[in-house]
């Protein structure tokens, strides 16, 4: 095995054997990949999706790349309305698709914002499609719990 020689601020000469550095380098592969993984595992967000049932509620999915999926279920009594939302980015306007949640304390307030598709940030016109249908749902069940006399 060849050494490589090191000057060293002192004017010392250090010999470091070339077997320690690629012990350095594989160490650096290493946790590079065990932080790919874990990336892939627990970041990257490959495909969300809303499914809204007028007499249950509106379950979020988000799939990951490495295949796991995380799921939220919001009880539709808790959701007061489904609102196209905007924010400024760096210099760039986005919309985004978001729940307002119902104040049990307040029927007039809203307590939390869930925001939706916030990885994969589809444009206005996609948002508007799934706003208008998650709207008629909504007003579905007004109608119903209307003339069935339940708020």
């Amino acid at each position: 095995m060849a050494d490589h020689t090191v000057k060293t601020d002192l004017n010392l000469v250090t010999h470091v054997p070339a077997s320690q550095n690629s012990m350095v380098l594989s160490a650096a592969i290493f946790i590079t990949l065990i932080g790919l993984i874990i990336y892939l595992h627990f970041v990257k967000i490959d495909q969300e999706s809303l499914l809204v049932i007028g007499s249950l509620g509106i379950q979020v999915t988000s799939s990951y790349a490495s295949g796991k999926e995380s799921t939220t279920f919001i009880e539709m009594g808790q959701v007061k309305d489904v609102v196209i939302n905007e924010a400024i980015h760096m210099q760039k306007v986005i919309y985004y698709l978001c729940i307002l949640l119902q104040d049990p304390e307040d029927p007039q307030g809203v307590s939390e914002v869930v925001p939706l598709f916030q990885s994969t940030k589809p444009r206005l016109d996609c948002l508007i499609e799934v706003y208008k249908s998650c709207q008629e749902i909504l007003e579905q069940r007004k109608t119903a719990s209307q003339s069935s006399g339940i708020k």
